[in-house]
């Protein structure tokens, strides 16, 4: 998102139109746009003010924004819940329909990860049980050809 033109910008834009210029003129001298210039001139009417509004939606006051503290409070009872799990739960007891992403951000943001087992039990590794090759074993033959051991320099 763009950042707002100046306040000293604003004021002279609108101070130009106050002397008596067209909005036209104002626009092309400051070289910004008509539609500028107009919202300056309405600013300025409605609030007696030129700075400009807050960007962005500020966060934290979404549908979980008031609940945070109660999913804070849940998961520290219970560890092992999962987001639809919860998400299930706010809807049980809040009335509040979520997706369980979004209870996912809201947990995210409160700094919990998802990981619920200690770092001794961890899965397996992606091969099972069997480890790592060992280099006393035979390697498997290459597309289907047989190794021959007399050909190998």
């Amino acid at each position: 998102m763009g950042k707002p033109h100046p306040v000293e910008l604003r004021q002279r834009v609108l101070d130009h139109v106050r002397e008596g210029n067209t909005h036209r003129s104002t626009a092309l001298r400051f070289r910004v746009s008509v539609k500028f210039v107009n919202d300056m001139v309405k600013l300025w009417r409605a609030t007696g003010g030129l700075a400009p509004k807050a960007q962005g939606n500020g966060g934290g006051h979404g549908k979980l924004g008031s609940l945070k503290d109660w999913i804070a409070g849940r998961i520290a009872g219970r560890r092992d819940l999962t987001a639809d799990d919860l998400a299930e739960e706010i809807a049980r007891t809040h009335g509040v329909t979520v997706h369980p992403v979004s209870v996912w951000r809201q947990l995210r943001a409160l700094g919990l990860t998802h990981k619920k087992r200690p770092s001794g039990q961890r899965a397996e590794a992606a091969r099972g049980r069997r480890g790592a090759p060992s280099l006393a074993q035979k390697a498997p033959a290459l597309h289907g050809q047989h190794a021959d051991p007399a050909r190998l320099y």
